[in-house]
């Protein structure tokens, strides 16, 4: 694989999973929902544990644990 070959595919993957975060944290259910589904077992535990720590760990901004907190609630709801 060429450089240049790799770079448009690291910017693409890059571009996919900000795509991804701003789903999962746009405080719009049916976005998260479709955006967690998406992701296999394995990913979605890492989504949790990362959510989780933005609602409880110290250093993010207030409207990061809305987002966050929102997000759990809504995939929270998916699995009842």
């Amino acid at each position: 694989m060429s450089r240049t070959t790799g770079n448009a595919s690291a910017r693409k993957q890059a571009s996919q999973l900000e795509a991804m975060w701003d789903d999962l944290l746009s405080r719009q259910p049916e976005r998260i929902r479709a955006a967690y589904t998406a992701l296999e077992a394995p990913e979605q535990q890492a989504v949790i544990a990362h959510l989780l720590r933005m609602v409880h760990e110290s250093g993010w901004q207030p409207e990061q644990r809305l987002s966050a907190q929102a997000a759990i609630s809504a995939i929270e709801k998916q699995s009842k």
